[in-house]
């Protein structure tokens, strides 16, 4: 979950929300890849989701990344919810999950050392006090009961307005993890074209990264639980975006929409006011009833932005949100996939050439496929399987072209982080399929397995 946006000045005139959006085109040769990652922390004793405060605690994992490795603190209202380094942060989830948001990089080699520093220095804490973190899409047996809610004003709010626009939110917020990429782009129709094939690919993504088939200690028919929750959090605010595919689309009318998804706060001098359902259309004219007579900031309007949760959502950059939480090398193929496909114009233009033709029922409908079968999905006479294997060979041949070698230069490329997908796609078996295997096979239905085999 974002925190919160500094330095924006006041918004005199709406062009300026548009502007906003566009003063994140940059030359190709400023682009960068940001790698965001949650994973879920748990007594290794008990296996019991790791409290806030205490000497096992997120508290005490926070502290010792602090203490131990340089970090400086974010505190809320006295807590501390956060860490800095650099440009890169550590954050919480509402149920305690663990974020890193990576720093732009220029390269998935880059990517790939931040996370392994970052797994390193939290392992490194962990396993000194008794606690294990694990890299999954959904909670495996954890309870609502279980979960305790982290001392951010943002997610106070958030949780009492959840339960009224749709089932699952509160679920998302406390169980499911994700792990997403950042990107950024040229221009106004680069981003436009970036972004449609964001959302039209983002199933594969889910069903090539899908990770959470057990909730609450059983299979829960799904190969990407998460994606599932996602599809009834609330209507108003997440979804596939049909209108980015109409024509005209660009800047302005991202702004329409974004304007018409009702708020959930201000942020005013270290505190979160409640602006749940208001409008910030309202706000722009000083009618905000949570602040009447106030008019807001650019700051208020990045703020905004960070609560809308579509499948790929834009700000300065554009943000691929559909693939659950994982495994190590999962965590380091994902911006591999997204910057195959869209850092190379030729990859671009072949991944637009894949999907420029279907409609938005059938978008939406492999977007509920992917979640509930993964490379098993069938949509007409779409299949998954074979869908992803040819987006896979896309984003190859693009981070081919794109030549960045790592190593010291003993690798040519970044093709070698599509390796766990590419297996995924010879099998026809994701890390969800793997799990069920285990769980019917070998664990013999003893899901507390899953923590000393797939944990970091």
């Amino acid at each position: 979950m974002s925190i919160p946006q500094t330095g924006g000045g006041p918004i005199e005139h709406q062009t300026q929300l548009a502007e906003y959006l566009a003063s994140g085109c940059k030359p190709k040769s400023d682009w960068r890849i940001g790698t965001e990652h949650e994973k879920f922390g748990y007594l290794t004793d008990t296996h019991a989701p790791l409290p806030y405060e205490g000497p096992r605690s997120i508290l005490a994992v926070l502290e010792g990344l602090r203490d131990r490795f340089g970090w400086a603190e974010v505190r809320e209202a006295g807590k501390l919810i956060g860490l800095t380094k650099g440009d890169a942060n550590v954050s919480l989830e509402p149920g305690g999950a663990l974020e890193l948001s990576g720093a732009p990089l220029e390269t998935i080699h880059q990517t790939c050392d931040e996370v392994n520093e970052h797994l390193r220095e939290v392992k490194g804490i962990a396993d000194e006090i008794g606690v294990g973190f694990i890299g999954l899409g959904a909670a495996p047996e954890w309870h609502h009961d279980d979960m305790p809610l982290m001392p951010k004003g943002r997610y106070k709010l958030m949780d009492s307005y959840m339960g009224k626009v749709g089932t699952l939110g509160r679920v998302m917020m406390r169980r499911t993890c994700t792990v997403q990429v950042n990107l950024d782009f040229g221009s106004e129709a680069d981003m436009v074209q970036k972004l449609r094939v964001a959302l039209a690919l983002q199933p594969v993504a889910t069903a090539l990264f899908a990770n959470s088939p057990f909730f609450e200690g059983k299979p829960n028919g799904m190969k990407s639980f998460r994606g599932a929750v996602w599809r009834d959090l609330d209507g108003a605010r997440t979804g596939m975006l049909p209108f980015v595919f109409e024509d005209g689309f660009g800047f302005e009318r991202y702004v329409d929409y974004a304007l018409d998804v009702p708020m959930y706060f201000v942020y005013r001098n270290g505190e979160y006011i409640d602006a749940l359902g208001q409008s910030f259309r309202d706000f722009l004219k000083g009618e905000l009833p949570a602040l009447p007579g106030e008019m807001p900031t650019l700051s208020d309007w990045a703020d905004h932005l960070t609560t809308i949760f579509p499948e790929a959502r834009l700000k300065k950059f554009i943000e691929m949100r559909g693939a659950d939480g994982g495994p190590w090398r999962r965590l380091c193929a994902l911006p591999a996939l997204w910057v195959g496909l869209t850092y190379d114009q030729g990859a671009l233009d072949a991944a637009w050439d894949l999907v420029k033709g279907w409609d938005a029922q059938t978008r939406d409908a492999l977007r509920v496929a992917a979640s509930t079968d993964g490379l098993q999905a069938q949509v007409g006479n779409i299949n998954m399987h074979d869908l992803a294997r040819e987006v896979l060979a896309i984003a190859e041949a693009g981070l081919t072209s794109r030549a960045c070698p790592g190593a010291g230069g003993l690798l040519p490329d970044e093709t070698h982080f599509l390796n766990a997908l590419k297996e995924s796609v010879d099998s026809g078996k994701t890390a969800a399929d793997e799990l069920l295997e285990h769980y019917h096979g070998d664990w013999q239905g003893d899901l507390s397995r899953i923590y000393g085999a797939y944990s970091y």
